[in-house]
């Protein structure tokens, strides 16, 4: 079992299993704003479940890096799709702000549960 720090609660999931998925089981806020609604469902064209991720996980795969490669993301910042991801190790996330989590400014990180509360 590993365990994932996110939004300052601490969950265990078991490896290889979809980020998304275990985030979502476990209540944690993976989408900011309408995003909430309207995303692709884990099918990795929107890229709204990007994430920061410390720890260790599966590579990159192609849709994670096709969509991370067109605006407003970019394959230069350190952020990854939830939903394209498998966990391999302990992991502590930090979520950003905008609509595909793609901003500047943290909205929670792995020990805290509520930084920016405009989402």
């Amino acid at each position: 079992m590993f365990k994932i720090t996110a939004q300052g609660k601490i969950i265990t999931c078991n490896q290889g299993e979809n980020l998304r998925r275990v985030l979502l089981k476990n209540n944690i806020d993976l989408y900011n704003g309408q995003a909430k609604i309207i995303n692709c469902r884990g099918i990795g064209t929107c890229g709204t479940c990007s994430l920061e991720i410390e720890g260790t996980v599966s590579e990159a795969n192609w849709k994670d890096k096709t969509r991370r490669s067109l605006p407003p993301h970019s394959l230069e910042k350190n952020l990854r799709l939830a939903c394209q991801t498998k966990v391999y190790g302990d992991l502590k996330l930090t979520k950003y702000d905008g609509f595909w989590g793609q901003g500047d400014n943290v909205v929670w990180t792995a020990e805290n549960s509520v930084i920016n509360d405009e989402f």
